[in-house]
């Protein structure tokens, strides 16, 4: 059997060094004069796959002898081998910087980056022989804007999901429906509560009154049918060895039940849970042709005239969501009309949606006051200064910024704050 070598040659060897030569009697600990370690594969066998590894493009010809093969274009639209793609050196390597984004400072990213190089050998080994194994997740709660349970992947797995990630999720989303705006490039709340007021204000610009389905999906994470989701993803892409991981992935995910639900904290799952939603997109725009639905996650909104017609929509995205998901609406579902007199606001995405004008949410105003009057409290008291406040309000003023806020943001930000005389 081939020896895939996980360190090569040291910097102070000559000849006798690299690929061709491996110095495989060096130890890890060698404490001589030789000054570190020169990986054993070079830049092209990095980012070469060992022949043989992925049968993913090979189909066998039954009408043929046992030992025929043809080769056929891959069904999940991509160029060659997905597994071969995803074991990259640079694709790993690429992963691991973007999983130090913003967590540069923390123990996790400090040790992963120490013997960076290294690491990352050890997961394309780990991954190309079929040994990568999931640390435990590290569990912890969230209360804002409420209670969460947040299951966060080891660093090194986390650099798994993302050049996962990376590799998948732009096949995943040409599929996806235009009006889903969760965790997609170039769509997100903001566009999601654009495109609601849009509908809105051409509905009541065509028939004068809008009505609108607001659906939410009870405890949607934790619903999630493994054997679903799996068959989801395995019916889109052809790459056995990737569908593998990705079934490795679903099935050591921490759950309260066996078998259903996926992670918060998780970056596939947002990607998990985008493909799961996809056929209720599928089914609400090609089935019941509603022109008008918008989703985000497990939000979603039908917008239309006909209140019976929302009525019937429904019963029939309930029948739909539980017969071929396994899930359920939750109890704030409900059809009402649109209008500032004869109505009320459409409540979604964070805001209170006319077609006219759009409001904060009074549960995010009324949590901004709170926090503005602690943070007041701190600074007078000296234990917080002006820019540890502005990194604080910034996410929340630019959320604003998307509603009619003027005023309220004028009222609350003209107030200066003092430091207590004691303190100055």
């Amino acid at each position: 059997m081939m020896r895939f070598p996980l360190r090569g040659g040291n910097w102070t060897n000559g000849s006798n060094a690299g690929l061709g030569a491996l110095n495989l009697n060096n130890s890890r600990s060698n404490s001589n004069s030789n000054i570190g370690f020169r990986p054993a594969l070079d830049d092209t066998a990095r980012n070469t796959c060992l022949t043989g590894q992925c049968q993913c493009h090979i189909q066998k010809d039954a009408a043929a002898s046992a030992n025929a093969e043809k080769q056929i274009k891959p069904l999940d639209a991509s160029s060659g081998c997905l597994y071969e793609q995803l074991i990259q050196f640079d694709g790993l390597l690429t992963a691991a910087y973007q999983c130090r984004k913003g967590k540069a400072h923390k123990a996790s990213s400090l040790k992963f980056f120490n013997d960076l190089e290294e690491n990352i050998i050890d997961l394309q080994n780990e991954l190309t022989w079929g040994m990568y194994h999931a640390s435990p997740y590290h569990q912890f709660y969230v209360f804002e804007p409420k209670r969460r349970l947040i299951s966060a992947p080891n660093f090194r797995d986390r650099v798994v999901h993302r050049a996962i990630y990376n590799l998948i999720e732009p096949l995943f989303d040409k599929r996806f429906e235009y009006d889903s705006y969760a965790c997609r490039n170039n769509k997100g709340t903001h566009k999601g509560a654009d495109r609601a007021q849009l509908f809105i204000r051409q509905v009541e610009r065509q028939h004068g009154k809008a009505y609108a389905l607001k659906a939410d999906i009870s405890r949607y994470f934790s619903s999630i049918q493994h054997d679903v989701l799996k068959r989801l993803v395995g019916s889109k892409l052809k790459c056995q060895r990737t569908v593998s991981l990705l079934e490795y992935i679903i099935d050591t995910s921490p759950t309260d039940t066996p078998g259903v639900g996926i992670p918060l904290g998780n970056l596939t799952s947002q990607l998990f849970a985008n493909v799961y939603l996809h056929e209720l997109d599928r089914y609400a725009k090609h089935t019941l042709r509603a022109k008008r639905y918008v989703r985000y996650m497990d939000d979603f909104v039908f917008i239309h005239h006909d209140k019976q017609q929302l009525h019937q929509w429904r019963v029939d995205v309930e029948q739909f969501i539980n017969g071929q998901l396994g899930l359920r609406t939750n109890q704030k579902t409900q059809v009402f009309p649109i209008g500032v007199g004869k109505g009320r606001a459409l409540d979604f995405l964070g805001y209170r949606i006319y077609s006219t004008h759009r409001l904060l949410r009074k549960c995010s105003v009324k949590r901004m006051k709170t926090n503005m009057k602690k943070y007041r409290k701190k600074y007078a008291a000296g234990t917080m200064d002006i820019k540890a406040i502005q990194q604080k309000v910034q996410s929340w003023l630019g959320h604003a910024s998307h509603a009619n806020t003027f005023n309220l943001r004028t009222a609350l930000f003209t107030k200066p704050f003092r430091r207590t005389n004691h303190e100055l």
